[in-house]
């Protein structure tokens, strides 16, 4: 049992105010592995107070300061990753190999690229009669989600370090036990106090005690739409910097002249990664209407052997839904999908063969599917790919761009500048031209209602600083 029975604060672990505990569950066995404790208000307030302490101090702190300590927490990442590895797949049901690579190697890696940033980063500029000074904003609240739990805690806690800003962190409860150990990792490096504080609880009591608190200067958060406007809402009383990295619904186009075996094979893995619980999950698959045959027919044979089961099992590539709830709701999607009328061609209600325990779904895809489906427009955050089908490059940008959200993307061709052309007509923050891999020194973020804000590499850090003209 990962049992946790103190928060982090001000540099030592501390009882938190709240009675009781917020178990975690594991998607796989349905079994308890731990729980943490219920942060409330005083415990919020307490984080802050030594947050805003530490920032004293912390942000006049030199550039090798900060990048040994990103480098030293990105070393004990990679030491303890497969401890850490393991115990995300136990809390949110992710293929064991998939967490190895994107939930402990990328987070590893980002945090070991701020140091790098940090080398050559421009902290002032001359413009005619002003120096233009870029300084950390100060207190940073901090609210992660749980499908990606490390890698988005990372993606802020890393960035808010090189900038010399403090913060408190409020993890997500369905998956907050890797904090806990990141927080370890934090205190055994000797980070001073204050500058990283950790309060667990319910996110619908701390999560706007945090978003409205007038000593918090910015609010970094990751999660569903809605409650990026809640967010945004409690924050706005006190005119703070929010960030918001939200939901998706991103289009993945095959053009007419793509290698389309390979495109449609890699369409499932691309819709399908960690279990479809991705927000930058490719999930509408366009296609051009005189391929639909072809392409279905390789997707089809790709399903016969796409493998969903236990996620400790190295062979599996799907595993569970993170909760109950999330089960139901993924399910709720396939029953949709099939009384408004696609075409089935994968999956379907129910378990997946022989497995008769866990929060799992069949892995489903969908043909045929129209822009007025509740499939094509709403985000549904599990393994559930929707194919639909065009008959011009300009329609197909049509298609793509019509949804609020604007997240992900990619495109398929064999006519580079064919592909550019589509990729920058899509109103979306990343598109992948056949499958180009992800950069963690590039930024992510959305258009629409995916958000506002970027995270990773130098626009990241940005994030982070505020700018102050001085004239002489």
């Amino acid at each position: 049992m990962h049992t946790r029975d103190a928060i982090y604060i001000n540099g030592k672990w501390v009882p938190a105010s709240g009675e009781g505990k917020i178990e975690i569950v594991n998607p796989t066995t349905e079994k308890i592995i731990g729980s943490v404790p219920v942060g409330t208000e005083v415990d919020v307030n307490e984080a802050v107070s030594a947050a805003r302490s530490a920032f004293q101090s912390w942000s006049k702190s030199s550039i090798e300061e900060r990048q040994g300590y990103l480098n030293a927490i990105s070393a004990a990442i990679s030491e303890r990753g497969e401890e850490i590895a393991a115990l995300i797949t136990s809390e949110v049901g992710t293929p064991i190999n998939y967490s190895r690579m994107a939930m402990v190697g990328t987070p590893r890696v980002v945090s070991r690229s701020y140091a790098k940033i940090l080398d050559s980063f421009e902290w002032e500029e001359e413009v005619r009669n002003s120096l233009i000074v870029k300084e950390p904003i100060g207190v940073v609240g901090m609210i992660t989600p749980w499908n990606f739990p490390l890698h988005q805690i990372i993606g802020k806690v890393a960035p808010a370090l090189a900038s010399g800003c403090t913060m408190v962190l409020k993890p997500s409860k369905e998956a907050p036990l890797n904090a806990f150990i990141l927080a370890d990792i934090i205190h055994d490096c000797g980070l001073p106090a204050g500058v990283f504080n950790l309060v667990s609880g319910h996110g619908r009591e701390i999560g706007e005690v945090i978003s409205s608190h007038p000593d918090v200067d910015m609010v970094s958060f990751t999660g569903s739409t809605a409650a990026g406007v809640s967010v945004s809402k409690a924050a706005s009383t006190t005119v703070k910097r929010v960030t918001l990295e939200l939901g998706g619904k991103s289009a993945n186009i095959i053009l007419d002249d793509a290698d389309l075996a390979k495109a449609a094979k890699m369409a499932v893995y691309s819709c399908f990664n960690n279990s479809g619980q991705e927000c930058s999950s490719l999930s509408r698959l366009l296609i051009p209407s005189s391929h639909r045959e072809e392409i279905i027919q390789v997707i089809s044979s790709t399903m016969e052997r796409y493998t969903v089961g236990d996620p400790m099992d190295e062979g599996m590539k799907c595993g569970p839904m993170v909760s109950e709830s999330q089960q139901k709701s993924v399910s709720k999607y396939i029953s949709i999908g099939i009384s408004e009328g696609a075409t089935l061609i994968s999956g379907g209600i129910g378990m997946p063969e022989g497995i008769t325990r866990g929060f799992f779904v069949k892995p489903t895809v969908f043909a045929d599917v129209t822009p007025e489906m509740t499939i094509f427009r709403e985000e549904v955050f599990g393994p559930i790919l929707s194919i639909s089908t065009y008959e011009s490059d300009d329609e197909a940008i049509m298609m793509a761009n019509d949804s609020e959200y604007g997240l992900s993307g990619g495109v398929w061709s064999g006519d580079e500048e064919r592909a550019m052309h589509v990729a920058r007509s899509m109103r979306t923050g990343q598109v992948s031209i056949n499958g180009g891999a992800f950069n963690i020194s590039a930024p992510f973020g959305g258009y629409k209602l995916s958000g506002n804000g970027r995270e990773l590499g130098s626009y990241g850090l940005d994030e982070f600083l505020e700018i102050k003209a001085i004239q002489r």
